[in-house]
């Protein structure tokens, strides 16, 4: 009997002891360890990296980021991609901007910006879903469509001057870390329960993985989609709030080249731009990876012209690992 109760006993711990031993093998704690060597190199060339004012631009700069990428992680996910985030944002923040220079509270702002964000990510879903149009192409159209838009809505003028409705959402700060941070934190818990204990997250993976066998099993491919897509619109809404609360203006060009940011920092994390595998928290890990490295290249007195081609040379690597690996030759 003790015998057996030892045995017993034992089947526990190997299962912690595997699952440790995958999670140090993950692409998360890849991400992770690099994220920590990159820092420590910055602080040796600069000596300001781990200063708790630089700390906490890093973690500013990476929530709206983080945010977005969580909902982008769940589009290409299912074998899709959103090149229109970035407008997107552009036009969600038009809105909110209108909304706190006509007074209005916090509530009815943030529900106003997640309202605008998830109609026009829904209408990107409604396109590949009920349209049958491809995903790089529809939301290449709705890009230059919502670009438009936000330069039409502001007439040539900048919204600023704004009442401090959202600051508190996008500069404030709780047990010393930014509001931002915690609220990208609780929104990724929220994508990891979703992605690995409800049954529409199984069934996001299986999309991407193989979509005519998940039809063939009777998954909705329509509802699938038409859900990451409104998703990743409500996402963009809140990134919005924090983007306004932070800056305190909105102007014409706001979220330009967004996009390649969310998009590196979902690779960056492990996700395969092929779709059906990867991980909200890698997302999460390779946004804070790409805003260390844009403030590294400040730290280090580089040429802001150089962080698009640091982030589009990222976006390259990291999808030519991942392919490398599909193809077994990594």
């Amino acid at each position: 009997m003790p015998a057996l109760l030892l045995e017993g006993a034992r089947v526990p711990v190997s299962r912690l002891r595997s699952r440790g031993a995958s999670l140090l093998r993950s692409r998360e704690a890849s991400v992770a360890a690099f994220t920590v060597a990159l820092g420590v190199s910055l602080h040796v060339a600069t000596g300001r990296f781990f200063s708790l004012e630089n700390l906490t631009n890093v973690l500013l700069d990476s929530a709206t980021t983080a945010i977005v990428a969580l909902g982008m992680t769940l589009v290409i996910l299912t074998g899709g991609i959103d090149v229109s985030v970035g407008s997107m944002l552009g036009v969600v923040s038009v809105a909110v901007g209108y909304a706190t220079a006509a007074h209005w509270r916090l509530v009815p702002v943030s529900l106003a910006g997640i309202a605008t964000g998830l109609l026009l990510g829904g209408l990107n879903g409604a396109l590949v879903a009920y349209g049958g149009i491809m995903p790089i192409i529809a939301t290449l159209g709705t890009l230059s469509i919502l670009r438009a838009l936000t330069f039409q809505l502001l007439r040539a003028r900048w919204i600023s001057d704004l009442p401090p409705t959202l600051q508190p959402l996008g500069l404030g700060t709780l047990l010393h870390v930014p509001v931002a941070t915690w609220v990208a934190l609780a929104l990724a818990a929220g994508v990891v329960y979703l992605t690995t204990y409800r049954p529409m997250g199984r069934h996001i993976y299986a999309v991407g993985g193989n979509a005519e066998a998940a039809r063939l099993a009777g998954i909705d491919l329509t509802r699938v989609t038409l859900l990451v897509y409104a998703i990743t619109g409500a996402l963009v809404g809140i990134a919005a709030l924090v983007y306004v609360g932070q800056t305190g203006i909105v102007q014409s060009n706001t979220g330009a080249g967004f996009e390649l940011q969310v998009i590196a920092a979902v690779v960056l994390g492990g996700t395969s731009i092929l779709g059906g595998r990867g991980s909200p928290l890698g997302s999460v890990l390779g946004a804070l990876l790409v805003a260390e490295m844009k403030n590294g290249l400040i730290l280090l007195n580089i040429s802001g012209l150089a962080e698009g081609m640091v982030t589009g040379a990222l976006i390259l690597l990291a999808v030519g690992a991942d392919l490398l690996r599909r193809r077994g030759r990594w």
